[in-house]
């Protein structure tokens, strides 16, 4: 079956998790470095090219913004693009702390979030602050999967070498891998198996 979204709109900007909707639908966030293509990657999913702001400029998602999503089953859940995790110099230190503070908060105190969709860039080698933000996720104890982007930037031997790479840095803290995509905002690779993939974790939803 064909996985398809009937509709998505824009639904609140917060500074906060306590300013967050209602918990009463299933969310699913995604993050990653500064650029890695989040809102592309959202616009994607959701077939609208202007519901998730992009930006050539690292660190413009300040808050956590909320998207209402209406599958073609008519389910509700929501979408939620969070700040990034790397972030631009010209940020202070004390902006980076508040972000981060943030992050922290929603990741670990937010109850309807069933998973989290870590974002990494799939043309490069595995990054420090991946692997350590992967890290800090497994203390908390957060479900997660691992969505690799801009494959199209990438000759297709050079991403698999890449994800390879990455995969066998996992192995050596993780037991097992979790799952894993493949995906191209421009060339729509990847859409059907995430949206698959969140409709079957809808089920795990308990209000």
């Amino acid at each position: 079956m064909k996985e398809s979204i009937q509709s998505a709109r824009y639904v609140i900007s917060s500074a906060t998790h306590k300013q967050c909707p209602l918990p009463d639908r299933p969310e699913y966030a995604f993050i990653g470095r500064s650029n890695v293509g989040k809102s592309s990657l959202i616009n994607m999913l959701t077939a609208q090219q202007r519901l998730a702001k992009t930006s050539a400029t690292p660190g413009k998602t300040q808050l956590i913004n909320h998207f209402e999503v209406i599958g073609t089953d008519k389910k509700k859940w929501y979408l939620v693009d969070l700040p990034g995790y790397g972030y631009a110099a010209t940020v202070s230190q004390k902006a980076r702390n508040n972000w981060g503070n943030m992050i922290e908060s929603y990741i670990r105190k937010r109850e309807n979030l069933i998973s989290l969709f870590v974002l990494i860039d799939s043309r490069h080698l595995p990054q420090a602050i991946d692997l350590d933000f992967i890290r800090q996720l497994g203390s908390w104890q957060v479900p997660f999967s691992i969505v690799f982007t801009k494959t199209d930037k990438n000759k297709p031997g050079a991403t698999i070498r890449n994800v390879e790479t990455f995969k066998k840095a996992l192995l050596e803290e993780w037991r097992q891998l979790p799952p894993l995509f493949l995906t191209s905002a421009v060339k729509k690779e990847g859409r059907e198996e995430l949206l698959f993939y969140i409709r079957s974790l809808h089920e795990t939803f308990a209000p």
